[in-house]
C-alpha cells in the first residue's frame, strides 16, 4: 500500500504512486510513479487508463465504492507482464523499487522478505482500493510537528509512518506495510509521561546498561497502570456504596477538592526537554543507516509492535524513542537489537487536513481495523 496523491492536469486527473527513496537513504526525496489517468471528455464522459507496467497507458476502470473510497481495475493485465517472465519482472522491480540487483543481496533472510513483498504487491497490481487519509492535526503542546515520515525497517526497507500526538501519548501508524506488520497498524507508541535519562556517552555504548534503564521504566509503567486500575475499582465501589446508603451531597466539596489535587499533581509531571546531548547507538544494535545524528534533544520510553510473517503472534515490546530534531527521530527496538531512523516527508499536500480531531481519530481506527 502506498499513498496516492491525485493531481488535476488540464483535461486529465492523474493518480501518482508515492514511494519512499531507496533503502536506507531516509533523507532523500520521495519518488513518484503514475498509477492511473482519467481523461475528461465532453458531455460528462471520461476514459480511464491504467499506467502500471512498462508498456504505456492501457484500458482501465474506476468505481466509486462510497464517500472517500474508490477502486481501480486494469482491463489489460498483459501490459503488466514482461517477456522474460516473473524472473525478469522481479529483477526489474528490485532495481526500480530497491535500487539493487539480485546479486547485491547476500543475506538469505533479506532475500526471503524481499521476495515475499514482491509477491504480495504484484498479485494486487490489477485491482486496487483507495481510501482517504487525513494528515494529523497539530497543537502548540506537541513535541514536534506531526506528519508523515520515512523510516528504516531492517530488511523490509523503507516504509512510511504517520506520527500523531494524543495527549501524553504519541503514535506512529504505518501507512505502508510489510509481510510482518501490515499498513494501518501502530508500529510505535511513545509514552511522553516517561522521559528517559540516557547514561553518559561511554556507558551508552553498553547495551546492557541501556536495557537496564528501559526495563526499569517498563516496570514503573506497569506498576502505575496497576495502581490506576486499582484506584478506579475502589472509587467505583465507594461510589456505589454511597449511592446505596445515602443521597449524593449537592455541594460535593470533597470531590471537587480531590479533582483539583489530581489536576495539580498531573501538572507537576510535565518535564521540560533537556539541552542537546551526545548520542551513539549501543554496541550490538543494528542500524541500516549509520548516518544517524550524533546528538539528540530528548528520549522517551516507548513500545514497538513486532510479529511473525502474516502478522502472527503480534506483541508490543519495550524500546527507546529518540528525538533528534524537528524533522528526524529514531526508535531503538530493545528485543530486536535494531534501530529505525525516521525522516520527515517535506511535501505539501492540499486538502489533506482532517476536518476535526474526531474525524482523524475515526480514520486511524478504520485503517487499523482494515489491517486486522
Amino acid at each position: 500500500l502506498c499513498p496516492v496523491p491525485l493531481q488535476v492536469d488540464g483535461l486529465f486527473i492523474i493518480g501518482w504512486m508515492y514511494l519512499p527513496p531507496h533503502d536506507p537513504h531516509v533523507d532523500d526525496p520521495m519518488r513518484f510513479k503514475p498509477l492511473f489517468r482519467i481523461h475528461l471528455m465532453e458531455r460528462k464522459c471520461a476514459t480511464v487508463e491504467c499506467m502500471y507496467g512498462h508498456k504505456g497507458p492501457h484500458n482501465g476502470h474506476i468505481q466509486i465504492v462510497k464517500k472517500d473510497e474508490f477502486s481501480t481495475k486494469c482491463n489489460q493485465t498483459d501490459h503488466h507482464r514482461m517477456s522474460g517472465g516473473r524472473q525478469e519482472e522481479f529483477r526489474t522491480w528490485l532495481r526500480e523499487e530497491w535500487g539493487r540487483t539480485l546479486e547485491d543481496i547476500f543475506h538469505e533472510h533479506m532475500q526471503e522478505l524481499i521476495l515475499m513483498k514482491f509477491i504480495y504487491t504484484s498479485q494486487y497490481d490489477n485491482c486496487l482500493t483507495y481510501r482517504r487519509i487525513y494528515l494529523p492535526p497539530s497543537s502548540p503542546e506537541d513535541l514536534i510537528q506531526p506528519g508523515l515520515f520515512k523510516g528504516t525497517y531492517g530488511s523490509h526497507g523503507l516504509e512510511i509512518v504517520m506520527l500523531s500526538f494524543h495527549g501524553k501519548k504519541a503514535k506512529g501508524t504505518k501507512i505502508t506495510g510489510d509481510p510482518n506488520i501490515p499498513a494501518g497498524q501502530q508500529t510505535v507508541e511513545i509514552d511522553l509521561a516517561h522521559p528517559l535519562q540516557l547514561p553518559d556517552i561511554e556507558n551508552l555504548r553498553d547495551f546492557s546498561e541501556l536495557s537496564r534503564i528501559v526495563l526499569e521504566v517498563q516496570e514503573q509503567v506497569r506498576r502505575e497502570e496497576q495502581e490506576r486500575e486499582q484506584r478506579q475499582e475502589e472509587e467505583e465501589e465507594e461510589h456505589s456504596q454511597q449511592a446505596a446508603s445515602q443521597p449524593a451531597s449537592p455541594l460535593g466539596g470533597e470531590g471537587a477538592e480531590g479533582e483539583e489535587t489530581a489536576a495539580g499533581a498531573e501538572g507537576t509531571t510535565q518535564d521540560k526537554a533537556p539541552a542537546s546531548q551526545p548520542f551513539v547507538l549501543p554496541m550490538g544494535v543494528i542500524s541500516r543507516n549509520e548516518d544517524y545524528p550524533r546528538t539528540c534533544r530528548v528520549c522517551f520510553y516507548g513500545t514497538g509492535l513486532i510479529a511473525g510473517h502474516g502478522f502472527t503472534s503480534p506483541e508490543r515490546t519495550p524500546g527507546v524513542f529518540v528525538l533528534f530534531d524537528d524533522d528526524r527521530f529514531g526508535f531503538i527496538w530493545l528485543e530486536l537489537k535494531s534501530f529505525s531512523l525516521y525522516s520527515r516527508i517535506k511535501v505539501s499536500f492540499q486538502n489533506a487536513q482532517a476536518p476535526s480531531r474526531e474525524a482523524f481519530d475515526e480514520m486511524l481506527k478504520n485503517i487499523q481495523s482494515l489491517a486486522t
